[in-house]
């Protein structure tokens, strides 16, 4: 009896540690025709990480366009309709066939310049695109724009998060309407270039910038300049 009290006891411990064990980031390398960029993928946007690395894993990004770029704010890709999209031919209304349900976590995850987050339409539950995303540019902000913005979303921003927007700048009036949901970690003067480009008036650059492929890592290592 003692024998089985001490095996339940051990199996009660091991349970625990599994359930306390962190689940840990990834990263998806993401090559371009441009260059490439490498996001870190949060763990605990637990929807839409899981989501956007299965989509990684299984190529569905492989030869999508960045569809729609705009300096100072953003660079958008995902749509499956751009694959083969002929020249000027208006994108962004392809989808996957699903929505990810909200997970908007500010202050903790917000749009700061590099973040990584989900497109939507306007879908009253603020549901995410299934497959469209969109990574920031930004431009630096005030005091005054973050005070405005803690006291609409009812949040506190940290020192270290103001200076980040202060400093790098972002898209603050995109939080809390937005799921973020990663970072880039590397080829942020990738993002900034494709942001730059000569586009049409749906700024939809003239000159097609693909995503070549994506590969999920689980580690990350910065190369050196």
């Amino acid at each position: 009896m003692k024998k089985l009290f001490f095996v339940l006891l051990a199996m009660i411990f091991v349970s625990a540690s599994q359930a306390q064990k962190p689940i840990k980031n990834k990263y998806v390398e993401i090559e371009t025709t441009m260059g490439t960029i490498v996001v870190e993928v949060y763990a605990d946007v637990t929807q839409h990480a899981e989501n956007f690395l299965k989509l990684a894993s299984e190529g569905y990004y492989d030869s999508v366009l960045f569809h729609r770029v705009i300096p100072n704010f953003m660079i958008q890709g995902g749509d499956p309709d751009s694959k083969h999209a002929e020249p000027n031919k208006m994108l962004g209304n392809g989808d996957i066939g699903y929505r990810v349900p909200k997970e908007f976590m500010v202050p903790k995850y917000f749009h700061r310049k590099g973040a990584l987050a989900a497109a939507r339409d306007n879908n009253p539950d603020q549901a995410s695109s299934g497959c469209q995303f969109y990574i920031v540019v930004g431009k630096t902000v005030s005091d005054a724009d973050i005070d405005n913005l803690e006291k609409n979303l009812n949040v506190t921003f940290s020192k270290e998060d103001r200076a980040l927007y202060k400093a790098q700048g972002g898209t603050p009036h995109l939080d809390g309407a937005y799921t973020v949901f990663g970072q880039v970690v590397q080829g942020q003067d990738v993002v900034d270039a494709i942001s730059l480009v000569a586009r049409n008036a749906a700024n939809r650059p003239n000159e097609d910038i693909r995503i070549l492929s994506t590969k999920v890592k689980k580690k990350f290592k910065k190369k050196k300049p």
